[in-house]
């Protein structure tokens, strides 16, 4: 045992940085949920007065907080089916071009946009969805009015979704691409000697054979259900379309940083924490008995 623990010594002294920071920013903070139980005052801190489930009650009987929820589902749900159809079918369409370097070019430019922030992606969307912007343009070429993608309520969570999808979908389609490349050929020979179609063989081979794969992204989705994306709706929302733009944690933003009602948005991302901490659990559980998948 002290021999193994020699021999792993040097590893755990790279951990020991990240379980420091972890520990500061991750953990002593636990001590501030007590707030979602007190009616907060700075001046007085944590010995503010106790209120127990106030507010809780409090933000339950909130028509906008049931609103943001609805939200929050809504584009959520479109985004990680998105997030996995998209990749799957552009997959499908990469793994057929017969050249390697043409399938690196696109697939290299398709990646690119998951390594730009939200904060740089805001600004092109801005531009590209403006009034005056291409797609706007574009369209006045064919009689169509301009669109206002960022400003009408009904169109813009559908904004959010289409971006989401095609900022990350790069990174999906290298995941399948990997899985493809684990595919017997002999299977594929084997189905053109029977005298399979490429799309017979799509259908009957390489579809059935992705699905593990497609199962456990889908899977591992599911915790992820409550997080729709603040720092994409945060940087492209306004209040002419908080009524189906607005989320839970740019929710709990307005609430604590620019209305300083501390407790009710402590109450309203402690509610989020366990609602997500239980949906992690949930969908690892789901991830090993549907898909075998295994953290250790």
């Amino acid at each position: 045992m002290l021999k193994k623990l020699k021999q792993q010594s040097p590893y755990h002294l790279m951990l020991l940085p990240s379980i420091i920071l972890v520990f500061i920013f991750s953990y002593i903070p636990f001590y501030g949920l007590v707030i979602a139980f007190q009616k907060y005052n700075p001046g007085l801190g944590f010995n503010s007065p106790w209120v127990g489930w106030d507010n809780f009650e409090h933000v339950f009987n909130q028509p906008n907080f049931v609103r943001t929820i609805w939200n929050t589902l809504y584009m959520s749900a479109f985004k990680i089916i998105g997030g996995i159809v998209v990749p799957v079918v552009f997959a499908l369409l990469l793994n057929e071009v017969a050249r390697s370097a043409i399938k690196r070019t696109f697939q290299t430019l398709v990646y690119i946009p998951n390594f730009l922030s939200w904060v740089i992606m805001a600004g092109i969307l801005l531009d590209i969805l403006s009034s005056d912007g291409i797609v706007n343009s574009f369209l006045k070429l064919f009689g169509i009015g301009s669109i206002p993608f960022l400003g009408s309520p009904s169109i813009f969570p559908w904004t959010m979704i289409v971006s989401d999808i095609w900022k990350g979908f790069g990174f999906g389609t290298v995941v399948y691409l990997a899985a493809l490349t684990s595919i017997d050929p002999g299977l594929y020979e084997a189905a053109v000697i029977d005298g399979a179609k490429r799309w017979k063989q799509t259908l009957y081979i390489t579809l059935p054979l992705l699905m593990p794969t497609i199962v456990l992204m889908s899977v591992l989705s599911l915790g992820t259900v409550l997080n729709a994306g603040f720092d994409q709706i945060f940087n492209l929302y306004s209040p002419v379309v908080y009524q189906t733009g607005d989320i839970i944690d740019t929710y709990v933003y307005r609430l604590g940083i620019q209305q300083a009602q501390y407790s009710i948005s402590a109450a309203v991302g402690l509610f989020k924490s366990i609602i997500s901490c239980i949906l992690v659990g949930v969908s690892y559980i789901l991830a090993y008995k549907v898909a075998n998948y295994k953290i250790f």
